[in-house]
């Protein structure tokens, strides 16, 4: 599975959340708290350059979503479906519209503070709105409930039939990692890597035991796919079943009880 598909069913499986009746006379409909961290459907875990969800009603009359066409020039549509999305007074790149849902990417070149936001949907804009923007706000997308996105080093899916074992070098996905170095230009879909730029605050811990640094290969955006990252870890010689892995950048860490398939 490629990993941007595997991304596209995480970021689809909020649907039902802040489910309303749709009116065509009304005006999109949304509050600050649901506005999301798309990895984690919490709203203090937005930064610069992370996917984040807004849930709502009335948010578009039909539904959008990536095609060959609409990112065409090498970058993420900024309209989808008479849909956008204003962040600091920037129309922002967009992954996928619905009438309840929008998935869209924040901005990269802004920095932590207050930002205003607000979705303008053929010409009616619903309302303007206070976010706060963290340097950070880790999370990894799950798979299942409760288990992380991760793939083998060979970019196979680890599941539970294809399970990740002690030792293994792993890529566990996620976003809110914050800024990079160099710094990508937001919504350009580009093939370059490019590590945090707060890697010295990264902090891994699995099963609630600090990984040595030594054992992250990689902690940046992941080529191809616009506000999404990945952690290459190699797992410690001795673990558990199933453990609980965590990340923290700075003051932000990701939530607790995710875990990642291994046996």
């Amino acid at each position: 599975m490629k990993i941007e598909l595997l991304l596209l069913a995480t970021l689809f499986q909020g649907e039902a959340l802040w489910s309303a009746d749709s009116l065509k006379s009304a005006a999109p409909s949304y509050s600050a708290a649901s506005i999301v961290n798309s990895a984690t459907n919490t709203p203090g875990a937005l930064a610069p350059n992370a996917i984040a969800t807004v849930y709502g009603s009335d948010l578009s009359y039909d539904t959008g979503w990536l095609t060959s066409e609409n990112t065409r020039g090498g970058m993420l549509p900024d309209t989808l479906a008479g849909v956008r999305v204003i962040v600091a007074g920037i129309v922002t790149s967009l992954y996928y519209v619905s009438p309840k849902q929008i998935n869209f990417l924040i901005p990269s070149n802004l920095r932590s503070g207050d930002v205003t936001v607000f979705v303008a949907r053929e010409g009616t804009a619903g309302p303007h709105l206070t976010i706060t923007l963290h340097e950070a706000g880790p999370g990894f997308y799950e798979l299942e409930p409760g288990m992380i996105a991760a793939t083998h080093a060979n970019g196979e899916v680890i599941t539970r039939d294809r399970p990740a074992h002690a030792g293994e070098v792993v890529v566990l996905y996620g976003t809110g990692f914050g800024r990079t170095t160099p710094a990508v230009i937001s919504g350009l879909i580009s093939m370059t890597a490019a590590q945090i730029l707060n890697l010295s605050a990264l902090r891994v811990s699995v099963d609630g035991q600090p990984v040595d640094r030594g054992r992250v290969s990689y902690a940046g955006v992941t080529p191809g796919t616009p506000g999404l990252y990945q952690l290459n870890l190699k797992l410690p010689d001795q673990v558990a079943a199933n453990p609980e892995v965590r990340i923290s950048i700075g003051g932000s860490s990701s939530p607790p009880a995710v875990h990642l398939d291994v046996r």
